[in-house]
């Protein structure tokens, strides 16, 4: 395996210098923290990630969960990280100081969170978990479910999950069965299964804590009837001590990638003897689930780019060490055969995974910059621009790279050529783990429409007028260098188009209907993608040219000329990606909304 699996050179210009995080140290919120204490945490999180999760990382695969009794079996390790993250702090990152957390920003917790899965995702995907049930509860319970589970969810002893998808709802919330009837005694007995949970049940923790969806008896139909409860697998009772909860485990699934981690089947209330207690009102659950739920696709997003990452840096190592062939023109035998990377195609290959994953993890540290402007200015100036620029591009956030990871990966795979294709490389393993994340947290589909549908259109369209503002400030301060003009210009160009094919859909919208408007969101996400991730290379271009401008040694000038040239490949290879797909979102024949069914059979 190789040994690197992230670039902290990157981390750091992207932190330092593209979205300069120290400048949050000015705001009372962070005050505490400055350059010296980032760098420690990052260190602190390197280390943890190359001593504890990286080691094991194709073991939890190749050694997958089993449930036995009763109970799913993980990999022994897993105890061990848990309460490692619970006793460092690593499940309280951006927790304030007042709820015994580290108040870090969470453009440092992201980073940290980065490192831990590229090292390995399925590992960090515990603590994870237990970090979103943690602050739902923080958010929405009331102070006796913070007390009785918040603390030991934050120490790793406990672990936490989110209870959404059901066998015959499947994405489609408003469709769940689960129920909860009062019972008067301050809780309510829940009936139900839920399938698809990370986590669901683990022999590494002492107790596993639900944040589940369900409808209470007699509740409005559709989502406005569901509301949000916790439902340990062991209730505690009033002496502290844990008694089963009826929440019995009944399959683990068996799947493709993403192994370590295992996923549950669970069955609630099979013998009426199951106790949920309700989080905030009643009736108002998915809206409360709808924080955790957007947590986990930016996390997702960051994950697909994290394993992404660490399949560049393997690509990479291999293609400097693997000799084979010579340069093209050269004939001679006799000639010493070159390294693949000295070949344009590998080359080629190897921009194309570096343009994807450094370009997807800069819109991450974006998106986060806005969770910390939100935070540090709050009660001071109007938050909403923030709110809105997140919710306009968490949709963004989440698909681009658990799409573009897969292509990217597989790139790697051709890298190593049939090497990639065995075991005795990680890449295989990479390739398998990624394909959940454009499945995670919802399908693209699903994240088209809910861009198209409902986020671009949003507020009177005012959050994508902001975004447009957001961009025009970056083009701006890119044609204060010469040699960034080449690549403002096209950016323009391309928001330009944007513009004009979002309100083209909208006159289709009024004229054809919400059915063909939305035949091929999916297309219009991935258009708005493309463009979006070249805004984050000018980002970061603008960032490195004024670097470049300073004085800087070697090294360091050796690290921004790869950025620029890399830069240079996306506005080369990808943004014009965007012709073909407009070509297509301006046709709207309807092919695929007045296709029958029936057109598929032999």
């Amino acid at each position: 395996m190789a040994k690197k699996f992230y670039s902290e050179r990157n981390l750091k210009f992207l932190l330092y210098e593209a979205f300069d995080v120290n400048a949050l140290t000015q705001y009372n919120y962070y005050e505490a923290h400055n350059r010296k204490s980032f760098d420690l945490v990052l260190k602190s999180a390197g280390k943890i990630a190359r001593d504890l999760l990286w080691p094991i990382f194709e073991q939890m695969d190749r050694e997958p969960p089993e449930l036995r009794d009763g109970t799913i079996k993980v990999h022994a390790d897993v105890r061990k990280i848990l309460r490692e993250f619970g006793g460092g702090g690593w499940i309280s990152t951006i927790v304030p100081y007042d709820l015994d957390g580290e108040q870090l920003p969470l453009m440092i917790a992201n980073a940290c969170q980065f490192i831990f899965m590229a090292a390995n995702y399925s590992a960090a995907a515990y603590p994870g978990l237990s970090d979103g049930a943690a602050r739902l509860i923080e958010s929405f319970g009331s102070k006796a479910l913070y007390d009785r589970y918040v603390p030991k969810l934050r120490e790793g002893i406990w672990q936490g999950t989110m209870a959404l998808t059901e066998p015959e709802a499947g994405s489609s919330l408003s469709d769940i069965t689960t129920t909860a009837s009062p019972t008067g005694d301050g809780h309510y007995q829940i009936r139900g299964q839920k399938i698809f949970i990370s986590a669901g049940d683990s022999d590494a923790v002492d107790n596993v804590v639900h944040l589940l969806l369900g409808k209470i008896d007699g509740a409005p139909a559709g989502v406005k009837g569901i509301s949000l409860f916790v439902v340990p697998k062991k209730r505690v009772e009033n002496d502290g001590t844990l008694t089963f909860n009826d929440v019995n485990t009944s399959g683990v699934y068996h799947k493709l990638g993403y192994r370590g981690c295992p996923i549950a089947q669970l069955s609630f209330g099979d013998n009426d003897a199951c106790r949920g207690y309700l989080v905030g009102e009643p009736h108002h659950g998915l809206r409360y689930m709808f924080q955790m739920m957007n947590e986990a696709r930016i996390g997702v997003g960051l994950g697909a780019t994290a394993m992404a990452t660490a399949a560049y840096y393997a690509s990479l190592a291999y293609a400097k060490e693997r000799k084979q062939g010579r340069k093209t023109g050269q004939k001679d035998p006799a000639l010493p055969q070159v390294a693949i990377i000295e070949h344009a195609d590998v080359k080629r290959m190897l921009f194309f995974q570096r343009a994807i994953v450094e370009g997807a993890l800069a819109l991450a540290m974006q998106c986060s910059k806005y969770v910390d402007m939100e935070k540090a200015l709050n009660g001071h100036a109007d938050t909403e621009p923030y709110g809105l620029l997140l919710d306009l591009l968490t949709p963004v956030l989440k698909t681009y790279p658990s799409e573009m990871g897969i292509l990217s990966i597989s790139q790697g795979l051709q890298c190593f050529g049939g090497s990639g294709f065995c075991d005795d490389y990680p890449l295989e393993q990479y390739y398998r783990d990624c394909r959940i994340h454009p499945i995670h947290e919802g399908t693209t589909a699903i994240h088209g429409m809910d861009l198209l549908g409902r986020k671009v259109v949003m507020n009177n369209g005012r959050a994508i007028r902001l975004y447009f503002d957001e961009v025009e400030k970056t083009i701006t301060a890119a044609r204060g260098y010469s040699n960034l003009i080449p690549y403002a210009d096209p950016l323009k160009d391309a928001m330009s188009r944007l513009s004009g094919l979002t309100d083209h859909l909208h006159k289709v919208r009024l004229e054809k209907g919400d059915e063909t408007y939305l035949a091929d969101a999916t297309l219009y996400l991935e258009y708005f993608g493309i463009i979006c991730i070249a805004w984050q290379w000018l980002v970061q271009g603008v960032a490195l040219q004024s670097a470049l401008n300073d004085k800087c040694s070697a090294k360091d000038e050796r690290f921004y000329n790869g950025k620029m040239t890399t830069l240079q490949f996306y506005y080369a290879y990808e943004l014009p990606k965007i012709n073909g797909l407009e070509i297509r979102l301006r046709q709207n024949d309807g092919l695929t909304v007045e296709a029958s069914a029936a057109l598929f059979d032999d």
